[in-house]
């Protein structure tokens, strides 16, 4: 099979050949290793800038694609500083990118892929063949083992071709490759050598539509529009992402025009931003499938080893009421813990249940007639608020928690190196189809795995080989049923992700990418009236 599609806009060859130099001066002078006033263009770009009001901390290590960590948020920054051979884009899941063409062969052994001529990195330097094969060479991020262990060899044929070999057919490849991970997302090969790991994340070059200026830790990262971009050069000339990581101030920063984008604003808040003349409310769908993920299960001393007890954790959650107070009903409630309702594959489970008392006889029949002391409920700091709204559910039938809210950098690490115990509100939003996120979320080694069922592995490998699409949906539809049924996860809800937009703002990028949280792609967003 082939994909082929053309680009809205080539770089030839006669892009200023003095660019590398003068990119490479200025990573230097983000590490602080050269002295030098601002480049002119940044002035100049000040009055065509949009500002973010970003809802978390962003992390150094977002900026590099090798670390992706299984979750959707590092792809906030990669959208702007990177591309990937395909990506997720508008209209498509699977998008062309870096790569203009790509054929598999028959027998799913092997993947070829046309480099797009004309794609530069933010220095200069052409993107090649080596640049693919050095980026997948040093992936290190989720669901790396399995990657490493079923591609066998990538070879270079020359500097515009390259193939993957598979040691045997794997139809999730370009799933996994493409989307679900960060390994498909390119990097400059001599730059990268050149400067090492660390240095890079310092000053990230990239071939995406925006180039790196610079970044304060827990304030704002600074972007500027990289005109040679081969898809078209973005309208807005400089981005700002501003940390604002209080609910309240974002939307203060909104109304008084010093943000432009406001993430994650809800509740009363987001009734406030609804009736504000002149602010948009954005809310979107998203892939984050919010859940209660029970850590202990395997451990036979636990409460949560006896299904009763998490099924009655999912009956006392009030799905309904806490939407309509904090997402204003927008949050979609399917009862699919951990796949999102678009996904390739997804199953739909009967819809979740609420119901106190049954939670709390389920509860007496294990022998907690009074409820017991859960410990500690761990979650993303910035999603806090539906961690009380749960917590307070919970409570309601007699299971006692206090919550733990984590910065999101460190719940994710937390959370993937298996350090927390009792309740983790999950919330996985990874791109991907069904077999990812079971991968990453359910079968052992994943990397938000604590334990795992002996079956789930089985069916998992069968289905990971199967090349007839309808035995391979069975299967991933009953690994789901499963899931649901045992309650390893107890359902929330697939997030609505509300947001406001100001009056400057033309096309504010929220929703152009299925089921994607953030505004994309950043080439597409436009200031009103240019």
């Amino acid at each position: 099979m082939r994909h082929d599609v053309g680009s809205h806009r080539k770089s030839g060859p006669g892009v200023n050949a003095a660019a590398p130099t003068r990119r490479d001066i200025l990573a230097l002078a983000a590490l602080g290793l050269v002295a030098g006033a601002p480049s002119p263009a940044i002035a100049a770009a000040t009055e065509a800038q949009l500002t973010w009001g970003i809802h978390v901390s962003l992390a150094p290590v977002w900026f590099d694609p090798a670390d992706s960590s299984g979750i959707i948020t590092p792809f906030m920054v990669l959208y702007a500083l990177h591309d990937a051979i395909v990506k997720p884009m508008p209209g498509q899941l699977t998008a062309p990118s870096l790569a203009q063409a790509w054929s598999a062969s028959e027998d799913g052994l092997s993947y070829e892929f046309r480099l797009r001529e004309g794609a530069l990195f933010h220095n200069g330097d052409p993107v090649t063949a080596e640049d693919v094969k050095f980026s997948f060479g040093r992936y290190r991020g989720t669901a790396h083992d399995l990657m490493m262990e079923r591609v066998a060899e990538v070879e270079t044929l020359d500097t515009r071709h390259v193939r993957f070999k598979l040691k045997r057919p794997w139809p999730d490849f370009l799933t996994f490759y493409g989307s679900a991970t960060g390994a498909g997302w390119i990097v400059p090969k001599k730059y990268l050598e050149r400067v090492g790991d660390e240095s890079f994340k310092k000053a990230p070059i990239g071939a995406g539509p925006y180039k790196f200026v610079s970044f304060n830790p827990g304030l704002e990262l600074v972007l500027e529009a990289f005109e040679q971009y081969w898809r078209k050069p973005p309208a807005v000339k400089r981005i700002v992402f501003k940390v604002i990581p209080e609910e309240t101030t974002r939307l203060a920063a909104l109304k008084r025009g010093e943000v432009d984008i406001a993430y994650s604003i809800r509740g009363e808040l987001a009734e406030e931003l609804r009736r504000t003349p002149g602010l948009t409310l954005k809310p979107a769908v998203v892939q984050g499938v919010f859940c209660l993920y029970f850590p202990d299960q395997w451990d036979q001393k636990s409460p949560w080893h006896d299904e009763r007890v998490r099924r009655a954790a999912s009956l006392a959650i009030d799905r309904e009421g806490t939407n309509q107070a904090l997402t204003l009903g927008y949050s979609l409630i399917t009862g699919n813990p951990i796949v999102p309702d678009h996904y390739e594959f997804f199953w739909q489970p009967p819809a979740p249940v609420y119901d106190p008392e049954q939670a709390k006889k389920l509860l007496a029949e294990v022998g907690y007639p009074t409820g017991f002391d859960a410990g500690d409920y761990y979650c993303d700091a910035s999603y806090s608020n539906i961690g009380e709204a749960v917590l307070d559910n919970l409570q309601a039938v007699g299971i006692r928690a206090k919550l733990r809210p984590v910065e999101r950098a460190a719940f994710i690490k937390g959370y993937a190196e298996k350090t927390y115990k009792n309740i983790i509100q999950a919330g996985p939003g990874a791109f991907g189809n069904a077999a990812t996120r079971l991968e990453a979320q359910v079968v052992k080694g994943g990397v938000f795995a604590y334990g795992s069922y002996p079956d789930l592995d089985e069916q998992y490998r069968q289905q990971a080989v199967e090349l007839d699409r309808q035995k391979r949906q069975a299967i991933l539809h009953r690994m789901q049923q499963i899931v649901y049924e045992r309650t390893i996860y107890a359902p929330i809800w697939q997030l609505a992700f509300i947001n406001g937009v100001g009056p400057r703002v033309g096309e504010s990028g929220f929703g152009l990418i299925a089921r994607f949280p953030y505004t994309s792609p950043y080439e597409d967003i436009t200031l009103k009236g240019a």
